[in-house]
């Protein structure tokens, strides 16, 4: 469902920001951002992250920071094709793009209608999220991949002794690119930001979740105190918002979340110390435009940290005036499916 219920005074406030940032993009000069009634710099608006560069460089790519408009074209319909749910084949899968055949438990959850990733490189066409280190690939330490390879498996084995086992995405606690940070996936790649005096809230569209940061400073709290979205604090730094998170909350079952290079991403969370520091950046670069970058910082599972950079699109005015709600799966009854299909696994092997 699709809600379409907006306060006008705040319909009309943004409508008047996003037409003086568009006159003020045409005159050719780099100006001021607009700014809120408050003084903040306009980062509000409802904004899409979907693209099909990829978290890391693939390792075909190795040495290309960027791709001509040929080789772009031709990796994206590449990229198209093998992510295509509709070319799903029941006796082989895809094992390329991470579905399994019909023998090894893979299903067709949903045709490509239902998916919304991206169809292109970012306009700059970029072979990698990651812009440091410059080879576009995440540092990892070997015992941290090691631990995600055998997270991975236990996952795609269908293990559930426990719900417990099962990722905050099977459980619907956490959506798999709502952050920090957020990186594009398959689909609900669309976030909501939100100014008020003193807090910026970003709403994620992937199981509607929530950060309401606080930008009047302070301590972060004690570290005994875990949050699944982390505890933030936001700062100016000139026009760009300053987010830093630590206190982060997860599970190691929320390493295998998802396909590729993001379960190691996801799993990045996956710890109950304090190493792991995320920041992230948001950037008004033009009318339509959000600049995000983010850096992950934790000695103990990179060898250093890393950061990556991609732009936030804005949804012309009147076209999307909220985000879908996401219902993840109604009433968890797939959880209950898969702790069931174990059981009966189990059976079969007494």
């Amino acid at each position: 469902m699709k809600h379409r219920v907006m306060n006008r005074t705040k319909a009309t406030v943004v409508l008047v920001l996003v037409a003086t940032l568009r006159v003020v993009a045409q005159s050719g000069v780099a100006p001021e951002p607009a700014l809120t009634p408050d003084g903040q710099p306009h980062i509000s608006g409802i904004f899409t992250f979907r693209t099909l560069t990829p978290l890391q460089r693939p390792l075909a790519l190795e040495g290309q920071d960027t791709l001509s408009l040929e080789e772009a074209a031709t990796f994206e319909a590449t990229e198209r094709t093998r992510l295509n749910r509709d070319l799903f084949d029941p006796v082989s899968g895809a094992p390329s793009a991470g579905y399994q055949s019909r023998a090894e438990g893979g299903v067709l959850s949903y045709n490509e209608f239902w998916y919304e990733r991206g169809v292109e490189l970012t306009k700059d066409k970029r072979t990698s999220l990651v812009v440091d280190p410059p080879d576009g690939r995440i540092p990892f330490r070997e015992a941290y991949q090691a631990g995600s390879r055998i997270r991975r498996l236990n996952n795609r084995n269908g293990f559930a002794d426990s719900y417990t086992d099962r990722t905050l995405a099977d459980r619907c606690i956490m959506g798999f690119n709502a952050g920090p940070p957020m990186v594009s996936s398959a689909y609900n790649n669309n976030v909501h930001i939100l100014q008020v005096p003193g807090y910026v809230v970003i709403y994620a569209e992937m199981i509607h979740d929530t950060r309401i940061i606080p930008l009047s400073g302070g301590n972060h709290l004690p570290t005994s105190v875990r949050l699944w979205h982390g505890d933030a604090r936001g700062r100016w730094d000139g026009n760009s918002l300053v987010v830093e998170t630590t206190n982060l909350r997860r599970t190691e079952a929320n390493a295998a979340a998802v396909g590729g290079d993001q379960i190691l991403l996801r799993a990045a969370n996956g710890r109950t110390d304090d190493t792991i520091t995320v920041t992230e950046r948001f950037t008004r670069i033009g009318a339509n435009t959000l600049d995000y970058e983010f850096t992950i910082e934790d000695p103990t599972q990179w060898t250093t940290s890393f950061s990556g950079e991609f732009p936030f699109t804005a949804f012309p005015a009147g076209e999307l005036e909220n985000l879908f709600e996401y219902a993840c799966h109604e009433g968890n009854y797939s959880m209950t499916n898969i702790l069931g299909g174990e059981r009966e696994k189990e059976k079969a092997l007494d």
